[in-house]
């Protein structure tokens, strides 16, 4: 249910600081991702994004957000007749985000971003040839991810803004069997990039 009282906390926050400096609005498009850490390369893998955001002016070219979206990641390895040591593969993850994060506008059409996001796991699953992994082959993914995140955003119409980011997560979403004491190689991450729109409903 914890997601349930963060979008409920979230609807109210928003709501309430109609009247005030803040603007907010609705958040939708897709994730192209990967998890570094498995055997496969490649932003493979697609998902969606549908969410909200509130935002405010801190400064005449400074602004702060904060966001509250479903996201999906994972990774994606397709089986290729031509490579058939590379079998079928699919990780599906979904969580969600609650990224903050601060803007710099470089001129009447483009910011530069940068925050962090915390997430929370909702679903996640793989998927080989056979089918999804059954309990002996499952590796528990973890509850909690933080990612670290910077991009752009392009002002398209008066109400309506790209948003274009990369995102890497700080925290491992799940260890690795063995170990070689070295951070990177004992655990996975995601690795996403995302495009999406964001539409304000103020105006």
């Amino acid at each position: 249910m914890k997601q349930y009282y963060l979008a409920i906390i979230f609807v109210v926050i928003a709501i309430g600081s109609y009247g005030q400096r803040f603007e907010g609005g609705l958040i939708g498009g897709f994730n192209a991702s990967q998890v570094d850490g498995d055997l496969y390369n490649g932003y493979h893998k697609p998902g969606v994004i549908l969410g909200a955001y509130v935002q405010t002016d801190i400064a005449p070219a400074i602004f702060a957000s904060m966001e509250l979206k479903y996201s999906q990641k994972g990774a994606r390895n397709q089986y290729d007749e031509d490579k058939p040591d590379e079998p079928k593969y699919i990780m599906r993850l979904g969580y969600i985000d609650i990224p903050v994060l601060m803007g710099f506008r470089t001129s009447d059409r483009v910011m530069v971003i940068a925050g962090a996001s915390a997430g929370y796991l909702l679903h996640g699953k793989e998927f080989d040839e056979y089918g999804e992994f059954q309990e002996p082959d499952r590796n528990a993914f973890k509850e909690f991810d933080v990612q670290a995140f910077a991009g752009f955003q392009f002002d398209l119409l008066d109400n309506l803004k790209m948003d274009l980011r990369l995102a890497y997560s700080v925290l491992p979403i799940r260890g690795l069997p063995g170990s070689t004491n070295w951070y990177w190689n004992d655990n996975q991450f995601n690795n996403v990039i995302s495009l999406a729109l964001y539409y304000r409903l103020d105006r």
